[in-house]
């Protein structure tokens, strides 16, 4: 079974990505609750059809506070010899959320890029982990198309590449 957790931030196109994923043949959940992880992936792997060969999850912020227990679910699931890999979709998003007017799910009442900055700090430790990680900051659809087939398709080597300029 391959088993993929697309994760990353709010508004940086994770639901584009589960439906690209589907598309490529996954059998795809969004927004599993993290208690619930666990016991899908012991079923899914107990499973001999074709349907559950390929399963990417979606975690996100949406989780709420039970998203501080997947570092323990996930190493459970490790122990028990299931082969996960993680996609860390990233973004740049204050001009994404004022161009649609939405409010970020941590900001509540309070700024944007306070939501934000809130979000980053409670995955950091997902993007750490993450075997692929893609700024779609820039990327079209059809680009994230492309780099999604290139990592899950084509199984492509794919490189993580960080350039941080101050």
């Amino acid at each position: 079974m391959k088993f993929v957790i697309l994760t990353g931030m709010s508004g940086a196109g994770k639901s584009t990505a589960i439906k690209m994923m589907e598309d490529i043949g996954y059998y795809c959940v969004d927004n599993l609750p993290i208690a619930l992880l666990e016991k899908f992936v012991e079923l899914s792997s107990l499973q001999e059809n074709a349907e559950l060969q390929k399963v990417a999850v979606g975690i996100d912020i949406r989780n709420g506070q039970a998203l501080e227990e997947i570092r323990d679910v996930l190493e459970r699931i490790k122990k028990k010899k299931v082969h996960y890999e993680i996609l860390f979709l990233d973004a740049v998003l204050v001009k994404r959320y004022k161009e649609t007017r939405r409010n970020h799910p941590l900001s509540g009442g309070d700024r944007v890029d306070k939501g934000i900055e809130e979000e980053r700090k409670r995955l950091a430790f997902l993007k750490e982990s993450a075997d692929y990680i893609i700024d779609t900051s820039q990327l079209l659809t059809r680009e994230l198309k492309a780099e999604i087939e290139k990592i899950f398709v084509q199984n492509q080597d794919y490189k993580n590449l960080f350039i941080t300029i101050l």
